[in-house]
């Protein structure tokens, strides 16, 4: 049959009257707005699934896994039949399937769904507990119980189960409503809801009325005996987890390896390390005990890691060789973190190596070590060969190697990492951004802080204490004092970290009265002041000279909270009084301390001597320090110059030739300035920068304005025999100069300046740069190894005190 050019049969295209010589009719341009309409040919109807069919394909899709857009389609065509949401089988398997790929539309199927019965409830509620939404699972479960649908038991568990993550606050309570409506509707007698809401009360810290309901239980085993004393363990009660123990054997009740598993975990949670290692040797077989598996040996090492006791460590070591368990991939973990914290980086490595395979779990605890042991290049090597070798790097491997970096001078490889990590897919998390930020707190890059702070922002974790005590310490080591209060005020919860950071900014910069106002402030919030607390005002008192309220700071820290001084605080103190020029009394307070003086101790006399010219002491510090820190040249130094500038040649001398036996060198001065989001570095006498002439003809410019002024420079700090214009010479090679002055050239006018210096400010720059920040209109800000200096108008805010 002929067919027309649609395809259609000619035949079945004709009208009755149309014949086959039939004038056609006049032609005209489609585009004309004359041309006649014309019916187009409909293609068939499709044929829509039937109900049989659609639930057949719903049955398939619930076996995972099943694409999203496949079920959105599905719920589409159920959508045209009217089957969801009237028909409640159909809809609950629906929930449930997306349950598997959105939670989110699970839930708005859910919430659409008139009058759900139990099995949606219970549907949407076990959704919400395995997607970790404790919160969810309780309101829901209310919700039910308010509408009228009897819980059938089943869901009863799953309901204690979020309660008992949701901890205290509305899970404790919630958790009581739930325990009200197990005994209404008769299920109180059931052993497994019993343990649950004993597992719930222990977990929500109502250990009294958890062990009361378990007292009430028909029977009383193994498991409910094991979840008493994990939680009184956790709290830290060392007698009622014996008492627990005890009244367990009474009754005929044997503990497991999975008990002592418990009690450990919880003495480690709770910071009882001796009573974690001294269960661990209770449970050992020669006592009657059982034979402690990978958890026990695992959890028992980590005790020992904070314990600082390397030998019980070695022990334990030693048994789990014998018992075989060293294979174990936590046992490994344990032992390597342990050999690092107790400072054994030799014996670290060589359980490392005996790995057949590197397992994640190992190499981040190996990270680890290697960072709290100063192998930073070792870390960084381990961490390159992970990446070549492909290994699924977790967010974990990224912050220990990005802390690492930080906490060991490599600031600039820590902002390398950190942009690796994203790259490569991982998001940086609240543990992330705090061991990020004192990488740019250490070169003041406040460009890079601050890109911190936005991505916090953006991903929500601003609120964190840790995040926001982080971004306080950064911004207060950046110079950004206001930026880092403002911090500090905004911060939803504070706790004590949080407070000592802003203390410690205060003190920073110099500001004792606002540091002594925020220790009020703290003891006035709840919080106890810490020792790291009185730290921080001491420091405070002491950038200001304030003898008296440091002297009663340090009396009432011992006095009034019960918290003895340690070796910082002397140190502290020693500074605060040399400095004030009780060199006498700073050390008498040293020859009084309860324990030995270590360096920092020493060194802080040492200083205040040079300042004052005390030379009878300052040897007796000396000598100390050589003992101490026989290569700390600084030491040296500072004995050398304290000589020459009392016209003693022959001891200083002396000390030079010392230095040199030793083989010993100077440290050059090295500075640190921040131009258009890019650190530089400059050393002292450093003629290798593009812009060396630029900068020695402004600094040539602005001492001829200085000479003017009647400023001379200070040519007696340089402790060298050369003539008075080389001394000049080696005066304006100073690293802090030439950091200020490169930031003259590069900035516009105006623009304050922050600079960091890895020594100490001598006097002679101090002057400079005073005049510079009013000649040139400048807030400078120059970060030496003592305090934070802000010269603004020709002042500084240390008050030439420093």
């Amino acid at each position: 049959m002929r067919r027309n050019a649609e395809g259609t049969p000619a035949q079945a295209c004709r009208k009755p009257q149309d014949t086959v010589h039939r004038r056609p009719k006049p032609t005209t341009h489609p585009s004309s707005p004359f041309t006649p309409p014309t019916t187009p040919s409909m293609p068939p109807k499709p044929h829509l699934p039937t109900q049989t069919t659609l639930t057949k394909a719903l049955s398939l899709l619930s076996t995972p896994p099943s694409p999203l857009p496949l079920t959105k389609t599905l719920h589409s065509l159920l959508l045209k039949h009217g089957l969801v949401p009237s028909n409640k089988p159909l809809t609950t398997k629906l929930i449930s399937l997306y349950s598997t790929q959105s939670l989110c539309l699970a839930s708005l199927l859910f919430n659409s769904t008139p009058s759900p019965d139990l099995i949606a409830y219970s549907t949407i509620i076990t959704a919400y507990s395995k997607h970790g939404n404790p919160f969810r699972v309780f309101s829901t479960y209310g919700e039910m119980v308010r509408n009228g649908v009897r819980d059938d038991g089943y869901l009863i568990p799953v309901v204690l189960k979020a309660c008992g993550e949701g901890g205290v606050g509305w899970a404790s309570e919630g958790g009581r409503m739930v325990h009200g409506v197990v005994v209404g509707n008769g299920y109180g007698s059931d052993l497994v809801v019993g343990l649950g809401i004993v597992i719930m009360y222990v977990r929500c810290g109502r250990l009294g009325d958890a062990e009361k309901v378990f007292d009430e239980m028909p029977e009383r085993g193994v498991v409910g005996f094991s979840v008493l004393a994990g939680g009184y363990a956790r709290r830290g009660c060392v007698g009622e987890v014996g008492r627990v123990l005890g009244e367990m054997r009474g009754v005929g009740v044997e503990t497991n390896v999975v008990c002592w598993n418990g009690v450990i975990a919880g003495f480690n949670q709770s910071g009882k390390c001796l009573e974690a290692v001294g269960v661990f040797r209770e449970m050992m077989p020669c006592e009657g005990g059982v034979w402690a598996d990978e958890g026990c040996v695992s959890g028992a090492l980590a005790a020992v890691g904070d314990l600082g006791d390397v030998r019980i460590g070695k022990q334990i070591h030693g048994y789990g060789i014998k018992q075989g368990l060293v294979s174990d991939k936590w046992v490994v973990t344990a032992l390597i973190d342990m050999y690092g914290k107790n400072a054994c980086a030799g014996e670290m490595l060589e359980v490392f190596g005996e790995v057949e395979s590197m397992e994640l779990g190992a190499c981040n605890a190996v990270i680890a070590g290697m960072s709290r042991n100063g192998l930073v290049d070792e870390a960084l090597a381990l961490f390159r060969r992970m990446k070549d070798q492909d290994m699924d790097l977790n967010v974990v491997s990224w912050t220990s190697m990005i802390a690492c970096c930080s906490q060991n001078g490599k600031d600039m490889e820590a902002f390398e990492i950190f942009r690796e990590m994203q790259l490569a897919g991982v998001m940086p998390n609240a543990v992330t951004i705090p061991c990020l930020l004192p990488a740019c707190g250490n070169f003041a890059a406040l460009m890079h802080g601050k890109a911190a702070h936005c991505f916090s922002a953006r991903r929500g974790i601003t609120h964190d204490v840790y995040v926001g005590s982080a971004l306080i310490d950064m911004y207060a080591k950046c110079g950004r004092l206001g930026e880092s209060r403002l911090c500090f005020d905004t911060m939803p919860d504070r706790n004590l970290v949080a407070w000592n950071s802003m203390i410690r900014g205060y003190a920073m910069h110099g500001k004792p009265n606002e540091a002594i106002e925020l220790l009020d402030g703290l003891q006035k919030s709840g919080h106890n002041p810490d020792s790291i607390s009185f730290i921080g005002v001491l420091a405070a008192c002491s950038q200001k000279g304030l003898v008296d309220e440091g002297r009663y700071y340090f009396h009432s820290m011992s006095k009034d909270h019960g918290i003895q001084p340690k070796m910082a605080h002397y140190a502290t103190m020693v500074t605060l009084l040399s400095r004030a020029g009780e060199i006498e009394e700073a050390y008498s307070m040293i020859k009084n301390m309860p324990f030995e003086p270590d360096a920092c101790v020493w060194g802080a006399l040492l200083c205040s001597c040079r300042v004052y010219n005390n030379v009878e002491v300052a040897e007796v510090a000396a000598k100390k320090l050589f003992e101490l820190e026989p290569g700390n040249t600084g030491n040296y130094i500072l004995l050398s110059n304290l000589y020459w500038s009392n016209g003693m040649c022959d001891g200083a001398d002396k000390v030079r030739d010392l230095m040199k036996e030793k083989g010993l060198k100077k440290n050059p001065g090295c500075s640190w300035i921040e131009i258009n989001n890019r650190v530089h570095m400059l050393l002292a006498g450093d003629k290798s920068l593009p812009q060396t002439t630029q900068i020695l003809e402004k600094l040539n410019a602005l001492s001829i304005e200085m000479t003017r002024a009647g400023i001379v420079p200070k040519t007696g700090l340089v402790m060298q025999d050369v003539e008075e214009q080389d001394k000049e010479s080696i005066l304006s090679g100073h690293s802090e100069k030439l950091a200020v002055v490169f930031g003259l050239l590069n900035t516009p006018p105006g623009t304050p300046l922050r600079v960091i210096k890895n020594l100490r400010i001598c006097s002679d720059c101090h002057s400079f740069i005073k005049f510079i920040s009013k000649s040139e209109g400048r807030e400078i800000l120059v970060r030496d190894t003592n305090r934070f200096h802000h010269f603004k108008d020709g002042e500084c805010s240390c008050g030439d005190f420093w």
